[in-house]
């Protein structure tokens, strides 16, 4: 049974597939900016240029690509109908990008702490908080693709 989308369903998804990948390459890479970032001096032209590729970054690439990923993601919900709610994996790969926006959330608040040299952790910090996009994208594809817990 085809949703309301019809034939351009599988357009959608290709879109969101896209949207999803920037998404991610995105917030794999701004965690290890920060990383780098926290090992320069504050007020240097160094930490100055991390601030400028942060913002950028975030700007031009993560949110946008975020905000795609989210409503693509969301039409795709709404034509494979009600009966999405009764599966098991959808309620994990939901609570995983809900996760995942609220990583966003966190990485955009320490952001503005080193545009504000204000930042509170060491490269390390970031380096290790950099491998939480990684984990929830491997559970966001595999509740996907396998689609266990039906």
């Amino acid at each position: 049974m085809e949703g309301f989308l019809g034939p351009a369903a599988v357009w959608v998804k290709a879109a969101h597939i896209v949207a999803v990948m920037a998404w991610m390459a995105g917030m794999l890479y701004l965690p290890r900016l920060f990383a780098y970032h926290a090992a320069a001096r504050p007020g240097s032209d160094v930490s100055e240029t991390f601030k400028t590729m942060e913002r950028r970054l975030s700007a031009i690439i993560v949110d946008p690509a975020m905000a795609a990923s989210l409503l693509l993601g969301a039409l795709l919900a709404v034509d494979l109908g009600a009966a999405l709610w009764a599966w098991g994996w959808w309620h994990v790969k939901l609570a995983a990008v809900a996760a995942m926006v609220a990583a966003r959330l966190l990485f955009g608040r320490w952001r503005l702490a080193f545009a504000a040299d204000r930042n509170r952790h060491g490269p390390r910090f970031y380096r290790l908080v950099g491998e939480l996009p990684a984990l929830l994208m491997v559970i966001v594809v595999a509740m996907a693709v396998a689609r266990p817990f039906r």
